[in-house]
């Protein structure tokens, strides 16, 4: 099979039950081998690989008899059961692998709102984000600018009873009024350019901090890089607004001396 350029459907399957019954065979001697001696001589790095082999096996054989495409919690890699296939459908990447991140931006400030390595709808999430944001700040936003999938009738009657102004057209046939179907048109076009500022702070993590390349093997220590990353982010942040402003301190503070040196000269 593997040296056939494009096999059909009927010849990965014979080959896919092949696989199966090898890794089926070798469970089997292990198992035997684990009766005469402790399977804690193998060390915790192959122990640990053992169960993910062990776990794997049984969720292609499960994929495999009852003819599924996936199945709950698909392992795809050894080293790292805990990563998941996230489909996204985009051209010449439609599979992604890694974490998947909800990120709010306030003023320029990132929040990592939910991780998960699972996917998800970000579409239901909106809610407790807008609920963190007050627990956080003590108030409910302006106005919330997001995508188009989080732009549910259920996230707008929430907005709506709060006093949320949420980006986008507003649901229903448009006005008749000229003037009113105008504005509205300019509010949505103003609420996208807002909302463009969430994804370069994607795009700028990804380029210039490396969010899009976490090389870290385990789960924990993946999280935490991409937790330190979007810390860094927000503390550069903070040193371009402290650098600004003593710039602009320094700035008034050396017009104020030249005016007073001039009044000197005068006198």
């Amino acid at each position: 099979m593997a040296k056939k350029r494009k096999a059909n459907a009927k010849t990965i399957r014979v080959g896919i039950r092949k696989q199966l019954g090898y890794i089926r065979r070798n469970l089997r001697h292990i198992k035997e081998l684990s009766r005469t001696s402790s399977l804690g001589l193998l060390g915790k790095g192959l122990y640990r690989e053992l169960l993910v082999v062990s776990e794997l096996y049984r969720q292609q054989r499960k994929m495999h008899e009852r003819r599924l495409r996936s199945v709950s919690g698909r392992i795809v890699s050894i080293a790292q059961p805990h990563v998941r296939p996230i489909v996204r459908g985009k051209a010449g990447v439609p599979t992604e692998f890694g974490a998947k991140v909800s990120v709010s931006l306030v003023d320029g400030y990132c929040f990592l709102e939910k991780l998960s390595w699972d996917p998800y709808n970000e579409g239901g999430e909106i809610i407790s984000h807008i609920e963190e944001y007050k627990k956080r700040f003590g108030y409910y936003p302006e106005s919330v600018h997001a995508d188009r999938i989080y732009r549910t009738r259920e996230n707008r009657a929430f907005c709506q009873d709060r006093g949320i102004r949420i980006s986008g057209p507003p649901l229903g046939r448009p006005p008749k009024d000229r003037e009113q179907y105008r504005d509205n048109l300019k509010q949505a076009l103003a609420d996208e350019r807002d909302r463009i500022a969430i994804e370069g702070a994607f795009g700028v993590g990804k380029r210039r901090y490396g969010l899009g390349r976490i090389k870290a093997k385990l789960q924990v220590t993946s999280e935490t890089s991409i937790s330190l990353t979007v810390l860094v982010m927000n503390l550069e942040k903070s040193l371009r607004v402290l650098l600004l402003s003593i710039f602009r301190f320094l700035q008034k503070g050396c017009f104020f001396f030249k005016i007073v040196f001039k009044n000197s000269e005068m006198r």
